[in-house]
């Protein structure tokens, strides 16, 4: 018996390495990078040396929540950030495995299906964004958002100093 799946490990493979290229690229924390397939199940994930334990669930839940809402995490973000109410009541429905921040971005397959989702965590949730949205491309895939923030590059964590370098 044979199954078509949503997300083949092929594509997720490819995504999740070319994220983490990217990562190191453009110099970013270490990252910790799911695939999720249009169910929600996992198909892959890697976390880089030295990306810190949460890093797993934060990154799931970007993707969890990007497939549970049907819109990016980014979205989610901007939809509820002027409405706490709902978003608590989101995070209870589910679980709190909601993640409201970038970083869940959708996957679409040549006919604009969603067929999975990519989560990604450890830098700021733009830079974290940017490398799900550059890795689906890659994959020859489509994404939702279809490109990055433009400041994306601008986003800064506390982990600087005032000069610039890293604290890590």
């Amino acid at each position: 018996m044979r199954l078509k799946v949503s997300m083949p490990l092929e594509k997720a493979s490819i995504i999740i390495d070319e994220a983490l290229r990217l990562g190191r690229e453009a110099e970013l924390l270490p990252l910790t990078v799911v695939v999720l397939d249009a169910g929600g199940k996992m198909v892959a994930m890697k976390c880089e040396d030295g990306s810190g334990i949460l890093r797993f669930d934060v990154a799931f839940g970007k993707a969890w929540g990007a497939l549970g809402m049907g819109i990016s995490s980014r979205l989610i973000r901007d939809r509820l950030s002027a409405r706490p109410s709902f978003q608590a009541a989101l995070a209870t429905a589910s679980d709190g495995r909601l993640i409201p921040v970038p970083g869940g971005v959708l996957i679409r397959d040549a006919d604009d299906y969603t067929i999975g989702a990519v989560g990604i965590s450890g830098d700021t949730s733009d830079k974290d964004e940017y490398c799900a949205i550059k890795a689906i491309h890659a994959a020859g895939l489509g994404s939702e958002p279809a490109e990055p923030d433009p400041g994306w590059r601008d986003s800064s964590l506390s982990d600087h100093y005032p000069d610039g370098s890293r604290t890590t």
